[in-house]
């Protein structure tokens, strides 16, 4: 297994358990949490589906011209935000999948990216707080 796989399956097992973890929260705080929690689960499912369609789109533009890497990768980055505005028009018009759920569940990943990376990075934090 490649050093890529092992993080990106890290960062699904994150994903998992903070999800779990906000549907937990969701029951005892939310009245009718059952779409809200299907939001979530979609939400993440598409945000999941969409940060492996990013890291097989960086594998093959890596391994192209600069020039068409760059049309290969702007090409895919506007299908991945397709993706999500349809993902968001579903959830808008259907009843039984709560928009916020569905948004919170697309931002999971993302949060998990950041705790794991971003927020873990002590040297990150000095060269951000140096004074010059």
């Amino acid at each position: 297994m490649g050093e890529t796989f092992k993080l990106r399956i890290k960062v699904y097992k994150y994903t998992l358990i903070l999800t779990c973890l906000i549907s937990g929260i969701a029951v005892f705080v939310i009245r009718e949490y059952v779409p809200f929690i299907y939001g979530l689960v979609f939400g993440t499912l598409i945000a999941s589906l969409n940060f492996t369609l990013l890291a097989k789109t960086l594998e093959r533009a890596a391994k192209m011209t600069p020039e068409r890497a760059k049309g290969y990768a702007t090409s895919r980055y506007f299908i991945r935000y397709m993706i999500y505005g349809i993902v968001l028009y579903i959830s808008v018009v259907a009843d039984y999948i709560n928009i916020i759920g569905t948004i919170v569940g697309l931002l999971v990943i993302k949060i998990v990216i950041l705790i794991l990376h971003a927020f873990n990075d002590k040297a990150y934090y000095k060269r951000i707080f140096r004074i010059r």
